[in-house]
C-alpha cells in the first residue's frame, strides 16, 4: 500500500511540475520523466481543443444537415490554413528547440520573432481568398445550392480570421520548442474555453455564423495572452523589438524547414479535402453530414495523441542541440510506446461503442448510419496512427521535414486518393470506399516513417 501511495505521490508531483511552467532541462535526467513533463501539458493543450471541436458540432448539429455539411466542408478547407500554421510552427519548434539545447535563448527568441514576421506576410493571402471567394469555395467542395446559400457567411468569417489560427499555432510552437509546454497549454485553453462559452450563445442569436464569430474571438483571445507572455513575460523565451528587424539569413533557415512541413500538411489536408468531396459526391448531404460527425470524434481522440507526439519533437530538437543523440532516439521510442498504448484503447472504443458515441450528436438514423460506419472503419487503424504520428514528429523536430513530406505525398496523393476513387467508383462501394482508404494509407505512413527514423539520417542534420 505504501508503495502505491509513493507511486501516486510521484505521479502527482510530476503533474504539478509539468503544469507549473517552471524552466526544465530536458537534456538530462530521466527520459520517462522528461516525456511526461512535456506530454502532460501538451495532451491537455490539445484535449480541450478537441473538446471544442465536438462541442461545436453538437450545437451546430441542432441547426440541421446543411449546417453540419457547411461546417465540415469549411473545416476541410481551413485545414489548409492549419497546414501553413503547423508548417511554420514546426520550423519554429525545430530551430527554437535546437538553440535552447545549445543554451542560446537569445538566438531562440530571434528565430521566434522572424517566424512571426513570415506568418503575418502569409496570412494576407489566405484571408483575402476566404473573404472574396467563400461561396465559390463551398461550391468547389461539392456543396449543394442550399448549403452555399446558408453557409457562405460562415466560411467567409472563418477564412477571414486566418491570422488568429496561424498565430495561435505558431506561437505555441515557439513555446513548445523552448520546453514551455505549460504556456502553450494555457494559451489554447483560453481560446477553447472562450469558444465553448460563446458558441451556443452566438448560435442562438446569429445562427450558423455565430459559431464562426465565437471561434475567431476565442482564438484571438488566446493570441493576445500568448503575446503578453512572449513580449513581457518571464519565461526562457522573451522577444525584443530588435528581434523583428529584417533578417534574411534567419528567415531562410526557418523557411528551409517550414516549407516542406507546410507542404507536408497541405498534402495531408488536401487529401482529406478530396475525400470529403468524394463522400459528398457519392453519398450526398446525408453521407457528408455523417462523415463530418465521425471526423470530429476522430479528431477528438487524435489531438491528445498529437500532443504526446509533440513531446517527441521537442525532446529530439533539444537533445540534438545538446549533442545527446542516443537520448534523443530513446525519447522517441518511449513516446511511441506510450502513444500506441493510448491509441489501442481508443480503437477498442470506436469499434465496439460507435453507436453510443454517434447517438450523442445526431438522432437522424440515416446520418447516424454513415457516421457509425465511418467511425468504426477509420478507428480500426488507430494504433498505427499513434506510432506514425510520433515518428513523423520526431523527424520534424530534428529539422528533417522533407522526408515526412515525401512520405505524405506518396501515401496520400499517389496511393490513398486513387485507391479511394477505385473503391468508391470502380467497386461501387461509394462513401464506404473513401472510409476504407483512410486507415490503409495511414498505416502505410506509420511503417514507412518508422523505417526512415531507424535509418538515422535525422541525426546528422544541422539547423
Amino acid at each position: 500500500m505504501e508503495k502505491g501511495k509513493s507511486f501516486f505521490g510521484r505521479s502527482l508531483a510530476i503533474i504539478r511540475q509539468s503544469l507549473s511552467g517552471d524552466e526544465q532541462d530536458y537534456t538530462q535526467g530521466s527520459i520517462s520523466r522528461a516525456v511526461f513533463l512535456l506530454a502532460i501539458p501538451m495532451i491537455l493543450e490539445l484535449s480541450l481543443e478537441s473538446v471544442f471541436a465536438v462541442v461545436d458540432m453538437f450545437f451546430v448539429g441542432k441547426l440541421g444537415q446543411n449546417a453540419i455539411a457547411t461546417v465540415g466542408l469549411t473545416e476541410s478547407v481551413v485545414t489548409i490554413v492549419y497546414s501553413l500554421a503547423i508548417g511554420l510552427s514546426t520550423g519554429a519548434t525545430a530551430i527554437v528547440a535546437r538553440r535552447i539545447g545549445e543554451k542560446d535563448p537569445r538566438s531562440a527568441a530571434h528565430a521566434g520573432a522572424q517566424s512571426i514576421v513570415l506568418a503575418l506576410i502569409a496570412t494576407v493571402f489566405f484571408s483575402a481568398i476566404g473573404i472574396y471567394y467563400a461561396a465559390e469555395i463551398l461550391s468547389l467542395m461539392g456543396a449543394s445550392e442550399e448549403v452555399v446559400r446558408d453557409g457562405a457567411i460562415f466560411t467567409r468569417i472563418m477564412l477571414g480570421g486566418s491570422l488568429a489560427i496561424i498565430l495561435l499555432f505558431l506561437i505555441n510552437g515557439i513555446f513548445r520548442g523552448a520546453g514551455d509546454a505549460a504556456m502553450a497549454m494555457k494559451s489554447l485553453w483560453i481560446a477553447s474555453i472562450i469558444n465553448i462559452v460563446l458558441c451556443p450563445i452566438f448560435i442562438h442569436f446569429f445562427g450558423l455564423k455565430g459559431a464562426a464569430i465565437a471561434t475567431v474571438i476565442g482564438r484571438s483571445s488566446g493570441v493576445l495572452y500568448q503575446c503578453y507572455h512572449l513580449f513581457l513575460g518571464k519565461g526562457v523565451i522573451k522577444i525584443r523589438r530588435s528581434d523583428f528587424n529584417w533578417d534574411v539569413s534567419g528567415m531562410k533557415s526557418i523557411i528551409t524547414i517550414a516549407w516542406p512541413a507546410t507542404m507536408q500538411f497541405i498534402i495531408a489536408s488536401g487529401s482529406w479535402l478530396i475525400l470529403a468531396k468524394l463522400v459528398a459526391e457519392t453519398g450526398g448531404t446525408t453521407a457528408s453530414a455523417g462523415y463530418q460527425i465521425a471526423i470530429r470524434n476522430v479528431v477528438f481522440f487524435i489531438l491528445p495523441a498529437w500532443g504526446l507526439s509533440n513531446a517527441a519533437a521537442t525532446l529530439v530538437g533539444q537533445n540534438l542541440g545538446a549533442n545527446q543523440i542516443e537520448r534523443a532516439q530513446k525519447s522517441v521510442y518511449l513516446t511511441a510506446k506510450y502513444n500506441a498504448i493510448f491509441m489501442s484503447f481508443v480503437m477498442v472504443l470506436f469499434l465496439f461503442f460507435a453507436d453510443s458515441i454517434i447517438a450523442i450528436f445526431t438522432q437522424d438514423p440515416s446520418v447516424a448510419a454513415y457516421a457509425v460506419q465511418a467511425l468504426q472503419i477509420i478507428g480500426s487503424g488507430y494504433i498505427f496512427y499513434g506510432i506514425g504520428m510520433v515518428m513523423v514528429q520526431a523527424l520534424n523536430g530534428a529539422g528533417d521535414t522533407k522526408t515526412p513530406t515525401l512520405i505524405n505525398f506518396f501515401c496520400f496523393w499517389v496511393f490513398q486518393i486513387p485507391f479511394a476513387y477505385f473503391l468508391a467508383n470502380g467497386l461501387n462501394l461509394k462513401s464506404t470506399g473513401a472510409f476504407i482508404a483512410i486507415p490503409v494509407a495511414e498505416s502505410a505512413i506509420a511503417l514507412i516513417a518508422w523505417y526512415y527514423f531507424i535509418k538515422g539520417k535525422w541525426k546528422t542534420l544541422k539547423v
